[in-house]
């Protein structure tokens, strides 16, 4: 079996089920490591519906969902910051299917969106606890950077010049 990617818009319900996916495992995450406990459901809920993800709909941008065996099992989004540079966000794969290629496969589809947007230059952020994540970037050539936003969860920032 292999990945397949392919654009799709942020309301398809492919991408807005595993947009739930995604929010779901990286709220809990904060959550579990800084207070002990997993998402009010309550919160959840409101977080899961506030972004459309109107900036990942072209021209400014894409969301790209990968499957496997046909079935939805992960995201990469990317939209354009300023002329020239990117921002790669919504990275992740099912839990079950991690280790089988798919976060490089989304990674890189998302570089090859970056390019038709017109950038030279990708930039990511992500959290300490992300480490599967983290690892990925390295491996794909993601050298840590200075910030480049003021996000309030981001505790590690990325950047890759596009060839």
């Amino acid at each position: 079996m292999s990945w397949t990617v392919t654009p799709e818009p942020p309301d398809s319900p492919a991408a807005v089920a595993l947009w739930r996916a995604y929010y779901t495992e990286v709220s809990d995450r904060w959550y579990l490591l800084h207070e002990g406990r997993r998402t009010d459901p309550a919160e959840l809920e409101r977080e899961i519906a506030a972004p459309t993800g109107d900036e990942l709909r072209p021209p400014q941008g894409a969301l790209l969902v990968a499957r496997w065996a046909g079935d939805p099992a992960g995201t990469a989004g990317v939209r354009l910051l300023e002329p020239g540079t990117a921002e790669l966000t919504r990275v992740f794969v099912r839990d079950a299917l991690r280790g089988r290629g798919g976060g490089p496969a989304l990674v890189r589809a998302a570089e090859e969106a970056a390019r038709a947007l017109g950038a030279a230059r990708v930039v990511l952020d992500t959290r300490h606890d992300l480490v599967e994540a983290r690892a990925l970037y390295a491996r794909l050539g993601y050298a840590e950077t200075a910030p480049h936003n003021d996000d309030v969860y981001a505790e590690h920032w990325f950047a890759k010049a596009l060839a």
